[in-house]
């Protein structure tokens, strides 16, 4: 079976089930009201020379922040850039190997390798650890990932053992007060490998997950822990995004490509060919998926009209 039709078969089969309709439904709600927010100042133009970038978010006053990790595993030369008209700028350094990124109120917060940091979006020297590594049931070896639900709650993806044997890795939920519980693992479910991108509904109720070890899309249930495989097929699943039109984007950092996932069960290839395409995000105005090519050290954006992927 190709990958179109192992995807497509899945999806129909499990994407449109009431547990991750209720997921886009509302995602798609979050995202419509936040489009409203802010005039996007992206120009679309391929930023470069970035010291491995890892994820990308942007704020509501259209700056870009860029997590760069510089050399993996050399603690302190891992930044975060800000990238506003076009114009890249230090936002703050002395990291580890930052990662996932996402902003909740007027802060940034970021899984810097062990720990989840905290920083002022106004004042970057305004800078904590939110969550040590010993805030977590099992040491972290390799946060990656993070997204955040509407009442302030944090995900973040433990990809484990990455880079060795693919397994070891956890899900946890952070609350507002910095306190950790372990959602799933390997221990209870076989589909949970190396998690990594993730994508909370409105309610907190459903999360899904791109795993890089296995290349599959799952739905976790929070409240339950049932997981549920959506879809196969997604190589190195790294980020994984959502349209207010219903579409899904994910990202395959091993084979360097994005994907565009329809209700339908449609699967395309959007933009061109990555060397790792990492963590993708979308902008506030939804017009262009963010994508960082790790090994290219780049920041590249993907034209979503042109693709005539935003009806």
């Amino acid at each position: 079976m190709s990958l179109n039709q192992a995807i497509t078969h899945s999806l129909k089969a499990a994407l449109l089930s009431a547990a991750i309709a209720a997921s886009l439904i509302g995602c798609a709600d979050k995202e419509a009201t936040e489009k409203t927010a802010v005039m996007s100042k992206v120009s679309g133009e391929k930023i470069t020379g970035l010291k491995t970038p890892e994820s990308a978010v942007q704020a509501k006053d259209g700056k870009i922040y860029v997590s760069e990790i510089s050399e993996f595993g050399k603690d302190g030369d891992g930044q975060i850039s800000v990238i506003e008209n076009g114009e890249v700028s230090l936002f703050t350094d002395g990291l580890d190997d930052p990662k996932g990124l996402v902003i909740i109120g007027d802060f940034l917060y970021v899984a810097d390798k062990t720990q989840i940091i905290k920083i002022n979006l106004s004042d970057a020297t305004q800078k904590e650890v939110f969550v040590p590594a010993s805030a977590f049931t099992t040491p972290p070896q390799f946060l990656n990932d993070l997204e955040a639900d509407p009442h302030g709650n944090l995900y973040v993806s433990d990809s484990g053992d990455i880079l060795g044997s693919g397994l070891g890795g956890v899900i946890y939920k952070i609350t507002a007060n910095g306190e950790v519980t372990k959602l799933v693992d390997g221990n209870d479910s076989p589909l949970v490998m190396a998690p990594n991108g993730l994508l909370a509904d409105d309610t907190g109720a459903f999360l899904l997950v791109v795993d890089f070890t296995s290349g599959v899309l799952y739905n976790l249930n929070t409240e339950t822990g049932e997981v549920t495989d959506v879809a196969e097929g997604f190589g190195g699943g790294d980020g994984l995004v959502h349209h207010s039109n219903g579409t899904m984007y994910v990202s395959d950092w091993k084979n360097g490509k994005v994907f565009a996932v329809g209700l339908d069960g449609e699967l395309t290839t959007v933009g061109p060919q990555y060397q790792a395409a990492a963590d993708i995000a979308i902008t506030k105005d939804e017009r262009y998926i963010m994508v960082p090519d790790m090994k290219a050290g780049e920041l590249d954006f993907i034209d979503l009209t042109k693709a005539g992927l935003t009806q």
